[in-house]
C-alpha cells in the first residue's frame, strides 16, 4: 500500500506542478502588463516591473493553490483512469476509500507547501515587491523597516515611524536644517492626522536649538504644512499579504489599542488559516469527478467541470472577502464559508461513489 500512495503521489503531484505552471505564468502576465501603466512614474522603470512581478510570484502561488491541487488531482488521476490503472487497482482489491486516503495524503503535502509559502516565503517576497516599487515611483521617500519612513521636504527631514490603516501617522520627527546645513530645531510628535490639506500634529515637544544653547517646549497641538500627502504616504501602509499568522495576530492587537478598523487584517488572518484546509477540501472535491468519469467515461466532460468549480471557487473566494468587508460580516464567517460550502459539496459527492 505505501507502493501505490507513492505512485499515486508522484502523478498528482506531477500534474499539479504542471498546473501551477500554467496558472502562475497567466497571472504573472496579467500582472505584469498591469504594471505597464505605471512606467515613467519617478524612476519606476521596465526592470522595476519585473522585479516587482519577480517578487509578487509567491503571493499569487499561495492564492492559486487550492484552485491548482484541485485540477493537479483532477488530471492525475484521470490520466489513471484513462489508462485503466484505477480499473486494474480497484480490481486488486483496493477500495475506493483507500484510494481516498492516498489522495488525502497527497492534499496534506500540498496543504504544508501552501503553509510554508504562505508563512515563510510570501511575507519577505511581498514587503520587498512593494518596498521596492514603492522606493522607485517616490524618490524623496525612503523606506526601513526598522527606522520607519524618511521623506525630505526642501529643508526639513521627516521621519514616521507608523502609517495607520486610516493614513494617520505615529510618531513623527521633523529635523529642520538652514542654508548652512545645521540642525535648528527638532519636533517630536505623538500622532498626526491629515485635516484641511494640512497635518495636525499632537502632543508635541520642540526643541529649538540656538548657537549657543537650546530651547524645548512642549505644544499639545499644532498644524504642520508640508507637500507630504496621505496618498503619497497610503503606498507605504503595511498591507495585510506583507504579514504571516503570527504577524498578523500581532498587528491587529496594536491595530485595536490605536481604535483602528481591523476588518481587513482580520479576514487576511483567517484566510490564512483556511487557505491550506482549503487545498485538501479540493483534493477531496476532484475524487468524485474522477470515479464518475470511470463509471461514464466522460473525461472531458469531468474535466471541464472540474476546471469551472475550481475557478468557481477561486471568484467565490475572493469576491465574499470584498463583500465581508462592505457589510462588516464576521472575517472568521467570510473566510471559512467558501470553504464549508466547497467540503460540504464534496462530501455529498462522495456518498454517491463510495
Amino acid at each position: 500500500m505505501r507502493t501505490l500512495d507513492i505512485y499515486i503521489a508522484r502523478i498528482v503531484l506531477y500534474h499539479t506542478m504542471i498546473v501551477i505552471a500554467v496558472l502562475l505564468g497567466l497571472f504573472t502576465f496579467m500582472t505584469f502588463i498591469d504594471q505597464l501603466g505605471d512606467l515613467g512614474t519617478g524612476r519606476y522603470g521596465l526592470l522595476d516591473a519585473a522585479r516587482f512581478v519577480l517578487l509578487s510570484t509567491p503571493k499569487t502561488l499561495y492564492e492559486i493553490f487550492p484552485m491548482a491541487a484541485l485540477l493537479g488531482a483532477i488530471l492525475g488521476l484521470s490520466s489513471m483512469a484513462v489508462d485503466s490503472e484505477l480499473i486494474v487497482i480497484r480490481a486488486a482489491g483496493v477500495s475506493i476509500a483507500r484510494l481516498i486516503g492516498s489522495v488525502l495524503k497527497i492534499g496534506a503535502v500540498l496543504a504544508l507547501a501552501a503553509i510554508i509559502v504562505g508563512e515563510v516565503v510570501t511575507p519577505v517576497a511581498e514587503t520587498a515587491a512593494q518596498r521596492g516599487r514603492a522606493e522607485a515611483m517616490q524618490q524623496n521617500i525612503n523606506q526601513q523597516t526598522d527606522f520607519g519612513l524618511w521623506m525630505r521636504d526642501h529643508m526639513t527631514y521627516v521621519n514616521v515611524g507608523e502609517v495607520l490603516p486610516d493614513l494617520s501617522l505615529l510618531k513623527i520627527r521633523v529635523f529642520e536644517f538652514d542654508q548652512a546645513g545645521r540642525l535648528r530645531s527638532l519636533v517630536y510628535a505623538r500622532s498626526g492626522d491629515y485635516t484641511n490639506e494640512r497635518w495636525r500634529l499632537e502632543d508635541i515637544r520642540q526643541t529649538l536649538i540656538n548657537k549657543d544653547d537650546a530651547e524645548s517646549k512642549a505644544v499639545k497641538a499644532a498644524y504642520w504644512r508640508t507637500d507630504v500627502t496621505p496618498q503619497i504616504l497610503s503606498v507605504f501602509l503595511i498591507r495585510p499579504d506583507q504579514l504571516s499568522a503570527w504577524q498578523l495576530s500581532r498587528y491587529i492587537s496594536h491595530l485595536g489599542e490605536n481604535s483602528q478598523d481591523t476588518s481587513s487584517y482580520e479576514l487576511a488572518f483567517w484566510n490564512k488559516v483556511v487557505t491550506p484546509i482549503a487545498t485538501a477540501v479540493m483534493m477531496i472535491l476532484a475524487i468524485p469527478f474522477v470515479f464518475r468519469q470511470v463509471r461514464s467515461g466522460g473525461f472531458g466532460r469531468s474535466l471541464f467541470a472540474g476546471i469551472m468549480l475550481g475557478l468557481v471557487f477561486f471568484v467565490i473566494d475572493k469576491g465574499f472577502g470584498y463583500i465581508v468587508l462592505v457589510y462588516n460580516i464576521s472575517p472568521l464567517l467570510g473566510a471559512l464559508l467558501p470553504t464549508l460550502l466547497f467540503l460540504g459539496a464534496g462530501l455529498v459527492l462522495l456518498r454517491r461513489v463510495v
